[in-house]
């Protein structure tokens, strides 16, 4: 999979324990309106889906510092081109771990997490998770905010709509380029503290990124 584009999201430069917002621009501390309440909590599971899903989470760990844990099936042939992650994040702040059975998947995330030592861990899912492993990553984002030096960031990637019960947020995204242009559709599902809402998100190379309801 080849990625074009730059940082999407950006995280508060009062670090911390901040939630995780969209900066259309690269311009985190003057941020339009129409994209104040883009946020994703940390130390906490978060869920992205669509066809662009993947695109989404490089963008995310693209304005976070720190190593990004990438664990994916043995079996999936959709693997991130280090050629088209360049342009977005240092492709060696990622670890790529490829477990060979699906439940190893979330148990790989689970202890990630549990350590607080990574920021930001991503899953790549053949399909969402139930109920019980989904409590068990948040109480393990939990614990590792506590015991190490990251409130860590979980994100799952579930093909479609996606559907994991209990996550804080699901977001999708899908390609919604013009004949000219690079376009985004991003719609936040669900989430704990906000209503369901859809943006338009634009790229421009001399601009960076905007997003409109």
């Amino acid at each position: 999979m080849t990625l074009h584009a730059h940082p999407l999201l950006s995280r508060p430069s009062s670090g911390g324990a901040g939630a995780i917002r969209l900066a259309p621009g690269g311009a985190p501390d003057h941020a339009p309106d129409t994209a104040a309440d883009l946020a994703l909590a940390p130390a906490r599971l978060h869920e992205g889906c669509g066809r662009a899903r993947r695109s989404f989470a490089v963008w995310l760990a693209a304005r976070m510092q720190g190593p990004v844990f990438w664990i994916a099936p043995r079996w999936e042939r959709a693997r991130l081109n280090p050629e088209g992650l360049a342009d977005i994040a240092q492709p060696g702040r990622f670890t790529f771990i490829a477990p060979e059975r699906p439940v190893d998947i979330l148990w790989c995330m689970e202890e990630t997490l549990r350590t607080g030592l990574v920021p930001l861990v991503v899953a790549d899912l053949p399909g969402p998770p139930g109920l019980t492993p989904v409590r068990r990553l948040h109480l393990a984002a939990e614990t590792g905010s506590k015991e190490g030096p990251h409130a860590a960031l979980g994100l799952i990637l579930t093909p479609g709509d996606g559907g994991a019960p209990g996550v804080e947020s699901r977001w999708r995204m899908e390609p919604a380029h013009g004949p000219k242009t690079r376009g985004w559709s991003l719609t936040r599902l669900r989430a704990r503290t906000a209503p369901v809402q859809s943006w338009q998100v634009g790229w421009d190379e001399n601009t960076g990124f905007a997003a409109k309801p």
